[in-house]
């Protein structure tokens, strides 16, 4: 027999209180132990790109007394276009290495030596001739871009004085390096070539404005064709189509599916059909733009149902009510009030498909395109595809660049998601 006195009501209520606010504080805990996870995890991933990426902003030049010698320039005497695109620049450089080099002998080693500067070097002198042939028979002391591997010397990735298995340099390119380093004639300075050059083998001369360029074209089309035909898909299915119908229904469903496809899949469905039905040409904008509106309209339909289901009943109401149609009751209030939300929703839907790579890869805008595109139908890769290519390269240099061109495009992402938000507040109107 049990002589334990039995517990009241309110005990065993402050008991189950007990109980519930246990879990609710360890349910809380564990919500912020996910959360400080997530922000550590994000801090360490954008840390390391920041560490890596942003050296590619800058580049190792090295001064060279440079004598336009008009005998290796203008052999002939002519100084028309031609002759000077045409003159071999290189042997200027060559003799400019020598001479401060002079007790660098044989074949071999002086093709090391010539190994310090890039294979767009030549292409500097001969810019600065095209814009003042005055340069003729003078002598300059010109910063020339270094080549990459000098360029990762001396940011540190290679042990200074080290063996030289560490990178391609050889003993006697790294005692060269120092003495141009010892003579100030080593200086990093800010990488414009990163922002004004298209993709290159060479990792000095790599930079990412064609890759910009075709994705500023791609998504430019996008939006100028996702957004208006989703705001009237989206207008349609909740303003004007019949609510209990069949088709409606299987039109809805199979939006809201369309928003969970893999992207991928988007780009077989391009390729199908844009590249084999209909022959566009591959690696342009145009089919890019096309196969990026096949995958951001489902999310703009979405996001402008739910900012026209925002919009309240009764001013569709107040609107009838005074003699308005239907269209102008769309047209003219309920549209203009949801349109903030359409806005928002579009911007962030464009953002999503700037970082998509898959669509894009099956389409051929994976191909080396040396070229800045100038329309839409020019061959172009976008700035996702020109950081795959870059980070699968075994070049270090490449690596460091791909870290760079992940920050812009970063960068990017959180301008358009600001400007989201931005629109989102000055319109935005509470009733």
């Amino acid at each position: 027999m049990n002589n334990q006195p039995s517990s009241s009501p309110a005990d065993r209520l402050a008991r189950t209180l007990g109980r519930r606010r246990a879990r609710e504080t360890r349910l809380k805990i564990y919500g912020i132990l996910a959360v400080a996870t997530g922000l550590v995890l994000l801090t360490v991933l954008l840390s390391s790109i920041l560490l890596l990426g942003y050296r590619a902003f800058q580049q190792t030049y090295i001064a060279l007394d440079i004598h336009f010698d008009p005998q290796v320039i203008a052999p002939d005497g002519r100084l028309d276009l031609d002759s000077l695109r045409g003159a071999d620049y290189s042997a200027l450089i060559r003799r400019a290495l020598q001479d401060k080099f002079p007790e660098v002998t044989g074949r071999r080693s002086k093709r090391s030596l010539y190994r310090l500067l890039s294979v767009g070097a030549p292409n500097q002198l001969r810019k600065m001739v095209l814009a003042d042939s005055h340069l003729i028979g003078t002598t300059r002391t010109v910063w020339l871009i270094a080549h990459s591997d000098v360029d990762m010397y001396m940011k540190g990735y290679f042990e200074q004085n080290g063996p030289s298995q560490q990178g391609r340099l050889k003993d006697a390119q790294t005692g060269w390096i120092e003495q141009l380093a010892a003579e100030d004639r080593l200086e990093k300075r800010f990488n414009w070539v990163f922002f004004t050059s298209g993709d290159s083998r060479e990792p000095e001369l790599a930079g990412i404005l064609g890759a910009l360029m075709g994705s500023i074209y791609a998504i430019g089309l996008t939006l100028a064709l996702s957004f208006p035909l989703g705001v009237a898909a989206a207008v349609y299915l909740e303003e004007f189509a019949p609510k209990k119908n069949f088709w409606v229904d299987l039109i809805e469903v199979n939006i809201n599916n369309l928003a969970a496809v893999p992207s991928i899949v988007f780009g077989l469905l391009g390729l199908a059909v844009y590249l084999n039905f209909f022959g566009l040409p591959r690696s342009t904008p145009l089919v890019g733009g096309l196969v990026l509106t096949l995958m951001t309209l489902p999310t703009i339909i979405i996001a402008s149902r739910a900012a026209l289901k925002a919009v309240p009943p009764w001013i569709r109401e107040a609107a009838l009510g005074v003699g308005a149609s239907k269209m102008q009751m769309v047209t003219d209030h309920v549209l203009p009030l949801a349109l903030p939300g359409m806005l928002t929703g579009a911007i962030i839907g464009i953002a999503q498909a700037l970082g998509e790579t898959a669509p894009l890869l099956m389409i051929g805008m994976v191909a080396f395109i040396v070229d800045i595109p100038q329309g839409l139908t020019d061959p172009a890769t976008a700035l996702p595809v020109q950081i795959y290519l870059w980070a699968d390269s075994a070049e270090r240099g490449f690596v460091e660049r791909a870290a760079a061109a992940i920050l812009v495009l970063l960068l990017f992402m959180l301008i358009m998601n600001a400007l989201a938000i931005i629109l989102r507040r000055r319109f935005e109107r509470r009733w």
